[in-house]
């Protein structure tokens, strides 16, 4: 039986309406906010008269002149700089400062209840200060306890930044501690042992299958005849294991602070390059060359040193801090590209702008240090797509600092407002 004209007619109208006002209630669940603030930095450059607007969480548009839609929140932002939020390149979050209990105590005797609630507390401090994302390179001894960290802070269970976890690190076998025991007693190795072509390849693949986003490798460690630092893996291990996490996409980063280390690590194809202590001219030039980042860790040296008994400000600068110095100005000279981060854990989670203000301190400008921080980090980690600028269709990072960073660098410590995937944390 077919339905009369008129009727087909009304049921047309009544769909169109109940279609219009579905799309009205659809489009009703969508979350604006205005952030306001009296400049913006974008990741790269310092922008005037900007506002950001935020769809959800991810940001919708940046500039002057945006068409803001009704029902949008506005958030006042007088005298603070906006900026992507910031990110931690070297970090540990299940380690806490060595002056509270030495490294090899907290690998030895803290249970791994205690280390994950730690991390839960640093997760925390860092988001708060500003540190959005962090990439965590190696739990020292807590396993693949970061990727279930990083799981329950994506599941809103804790908060925290996004992480990019290392899992163990891969070491040589027998370079690496605890080693205050006696010889004749196993101990619990703070990163997985691996040597050889086999043993390396199934390693690195099974810390990809357990949740790595990088594999982190100790190029060289404190094992030599009088424990200085000497090389670990020849040119040719290294090289495996860069084939083989690259394989799946990822990178490889290289703990280094020997001249040959870091040769060996270049040449091998690291992404980047951790410490760096003792590099020379040279091997910036190597990598330069290479295209491999440099993550100087400034604030672990100036941290250790103090717990050694160092009287910064008033007693002169340890040899140590001086050669880190001239070995940071051949690396600025050289061009290398430079990665903020500061090895936090070695001191206090919370604490990360102390590595940022370091780096100015040590000749770097304030401006360079932001980009460091936030758009360099995230190309050279691989996430320049979702984060580490203020730009439309990145993901809503977002903090809010009082002042202007780009001429006082310690200003990223004024955190007014954190921002993380469109969620306020802090205001």
């Amino acid at each position: 039986m077919t339905a009369h004209p008129c009727i087909r007619t009304l049921l047309l109208i009544i769909f169109i309406l109940s279609a219009g006002s579905l799309s009205a209630q659809t489009k009703s669940t969508d979350k604006y906010i205005l952030l306001k603030p009296d400049r913006v930095f974008d990741g790269e450059r310092m922008q005037e008269g900007w506002q950001v607007l935020v769809k959800n969480d991810k940001i919708e548009a940046a500039g002057s002149g945006i068409n803001v839609p009704s029902q949008t929140q506005v958030i006042e932002l007088k005298g603070t700089t906006l900026l992507p939020g910031l990110i931690e390149g070297h970090s540990h979050l299940f380690l806490h400062p060595y002056n509270e209990t030495a490294w090899n105590d907290q690998v030895l005797k803290e249970s791994r209840a205690e280390r994950i609630a730690r991390a839960t507390v640093h997760a925390e401090k860092t988001l708060m200060a500003g540190f959005t994302t962090v990439r965590d390179l190696g739990t020292e001894g807590a396993g693949f306890d970061d990727v279930g960290l990083k799981q329950a802070i994506e599941k809103n269970i804790i908060p925290g930044p996004r992480m990019l976890v290392a899992t163990k690190a891969i070491v040589a076998t027998g370079s690496y501690g605890p080693k205050e025991l006696s010889y004749e007693i196993d101990t619990p190795i703070g990163a997985a042992e691996a040597d050889g072509t086999d043993a390396l390849i199934k390693e690195v693949r099974t810390q990809i299958g357990k949740g790595a986003d990088i594999i982190k490798v100790y190029a060289d460690y404190r094992w030599g005849t009088k424990k200085e630092a000497q090389p670990t893996f020849t040119v040719d291990e290294l090289k495996t294991i860069v084939e083989v996490a690259g394989s799946s996409g990822r990178p490889v980063v290289a703990h280094a602070s020997t001249a040959e280390g870091m040769k060996r690590a270049a040449l091998a194809g690291v992404s980047t390059i951790e410490h760096g202590d003792d590099a020379t001219p040279e091997v910036y030039r190597l990598m330069k060359k290479h295209n491999v980042a440099f993550c100087p860790t400034l604030a672990a040296g100036d941290a250790t040193s103090q717990y050694r008994g160092w009287k910064k400000g008033s007693d002169p600068e340890p040899e140590r801090i001086k050669a880190k110095r001239k070995s940071f100005a051949e690396a600025l000279k050289a061009d290398v590209t430079i990665v903020m981060g500061g090895d936090v854990g070695v001191f206090t989670h919370g604490d990360n702008a102390r590595e940022m203000e370091m780096m100015v301190d040590y000749g770097m400008k304030p401006l360079q240090v932001l980009r460091s921080a936030t758009s360099v980090n995230a190309d050279v980690f691989r996430i320049g797509d979702s984060v580490g600028r203020i730009k439309t269709g990145l993901l809503a990072d977002i903090i809010a600092v009082e002042g202007d960073p780009s001429k006082t660098i310690s200003d990223v410590r004024n955190v007014k407002l954190v921002m993380k995937g469109g969620t306020v944390y802090k205001q």
